[in-house]
């Protein structure tokens, strides 16, 4: 090992059934050091983390910690823990019922007993060493989120930790707190401390951290230096996209010309959910396909839950052909035409055992009103409709949704929503996970909508995807709309420009 190392993965690979997850990856952390882990969703960020704490055995490589003369065995977050390697995810896992010193020594009485009092001062020195604003007897749910997140940071700390993980800390929390947050980072990288923080957040990165570690398609694509990479060349490493990539793919006859004469098909002015999302402007007009852009995590799916009321809307105004609409719950947003594909089709769109026609009829159902149900033939009729039209991949209209390849499932639920033939469609992920005809198919559909009056909101992890069918792109970056691309300027560079925040050097 390096002389001021404290951790070194080497050569590691991981698979899980039909996908390697991991391929020849190495990473080294040092002593003292904040270290950012970035990539897109599927870059294997997580399953090396899940490597490292024991969650997942790798199939090959080694991992080396300061101290052991040999290769450490991590088969459990046990082994990882006793080993000095400490974890603290996104969700608080925590026991908001118990009071703080309890949250931090639950599980690791020994030696103390049930002497509360030694219990009480222990935790009070640790909460004081690291400056944290809480007292040892006071219930865990009356503290905020983010000091209960670095009541979980002093929880890991106190186990003689060498290296804390730190999984999307700053998601729920505000500017203040992310800011108390950091000073607690950088009070423990002086003590030695060397922190993995994995985030989404691109301005937290460079405020915070000394390298970083890029990982896409589960390989390695380098460590930099803070100061040797900037903004748009991190972002252009996490899609890899090279800034001169600008080969012409949008097909000129599919050109959208807005007709400035008509109101847009649905407005919203300074919309702002209890999802986080800074407020934004949107709007879309007949026969538009546009798009909302940026990394994982910048909010581009919480702008559309926000139009579809699948969030709380806090703030903001909606207008649908310049008329004023209210939009309180997904209800609303059908009734006003509006349809939504979710970004995660398992957890918010198929009814796995429902059969396909179910899955299909289901939105239109809901419209009708279940005390007015389609007769058998009906439901038969239209479900036949649709899995001609989108030449759905199925047994029988009776077959399980569940049973159904991801593809063929994606389109069921995209039948569902042009059976109740709305005037704007949002697609948040259309062909996440499935192949590449479908993908095709799915994207010539999108145009042919768009063609035929259809409004439409497109997003998509793959940047080409957005190009070939979008003709605007609203970008997003940690949870603000920061910029807007049409015409001349829609093209992979100037994507990431905005991404980065103009960083160009």
């Amino acid at each position: 090992m390096k002389e001021n190392s404290v951790l070194e993965m080497r050569n590691i690979y991981k698979s899980f059934p039909g996908v390697r997850a991991l391929q020849a990856v190495d990473f080294t952390l040092c002593e003292g050091e904040i270290h950012a882990l970035m990539g897109e969703n599927g870059a294997g960020k997580s399953t090396l983390i899940k490597v490292l704490t024991g969650v997942y055995e790798k199939d090959e490589g080694e991992i080396f910690l300061k101290g052991l003369d040999n290769a450490a065995v991590i088969r459990s977050p046990q082994d990882a823990q006793n080993l000095g390697i400490s974890t603290v995810y996104q969700e608080i896992t925590l026991c908001p019922n118990l009071t703080v010193a309890e949250n931090m020594y639950i599980g690791r009485e020994k030696g103390l007993g049930q002497n509360w009092k030694k219990i009480n001062e222990g935790a009070d020195k640790i909460l004081k060493s690291l400056d944290i604003p809480a007292r040892a007897t006071q219930q865990l749910s009356s503290c905020s989120i983010a000091i209960q997140q670095m009541v979980a940071i002093a929880r890991a700390v106190d186990t003689d930790c060498k290296v804390l993980i730190l999984d999307e800390p700053t998601s729920s929390l505000d500017e203040q707190e992310v800011a108390k947050l950091f000073g607690l980072m950088r009070d423990l990288r002086a003590k030695g401390v060397g922190i993995i923080f994995v985030t989404h957040f691109l301005d937290q990165v460079y405020e915070v951290c000394d390298k970083i570690t890029v990982l896409r398609d589960g390989k390695l694509v380098g460590e930099f230096e803070i100061k040797d990479l900037p903004r748009v060349k991190l972002v252009a490493k996490m899609l890899g996209k090279e800034l001169d990539d600008e080969a012409q793919i949008k097909d000129e006859s599919q050109v959208y010309v807005a007709d400035e004469a008509i109101p847009p098909v649905i407005e919203a002015e300074g919309l702002q959910s209890n999802a986080g999302i800074k407020p934004f402007n949107f709007n879309i007009r007949k026969g538009e396909v546009n798009g909302f852009t940026g990394l994982l995590g910048s909010g581009r799916s919480e702008c559309v839950r926000a139009i579809f009321g699948a969030d709380k809307v806090i703030a903001g105004t909606v207008k649908k052909n310049g008329k004023p609409i209210k939009i309180n719950k997904p209800l609303d947003a059908m009734k006003a035409g509006i349809a939504y594909l979710p970004e995660d089709r398992k957890a918010d769109g198929i009814v796995g055992d429902l059969s396909v026609r179910d899955n299909i009829i289901l939105a239109a159902q809901v419209l009708k009103g279940f005390f007015k149900p389609f007769s058998k033939a009906q439901a038969n009729k239209l479900a036949d409709e649709y899995i001609k039209l989108l030449e759905i991949k199925t047994a029988s209209a009776d077959t399980p949704i569940k049973s159904l390849s991801g593809g063929n499932q994606q389109k069921v639920i995209l039948a569902r929503w042009l059976l109740t033939h709305p005037e704007y469609l949002i697609l948040d992920e259309p062909t996440r996970g499935i192949d590449i005809g479908t993908k095709i198919e799915i994207q010539k559909l999108v145009l042919k909508l768009a063609s035929e009056g259809m409004s439409v909101t497109f997003i998509s992890s793959e940047m080409d995807e957005m190009l070939r069918t979008c003709s605007r792109l609203i970008v997003m970056r940690d949870r603000k709309q920061v910029g807007e691309l049409s015409g001349e300027d829609l093209s992979q560079s100037k994507v990431m420009d905005t991404i980065a925040g103009g960083d160009v050097e």
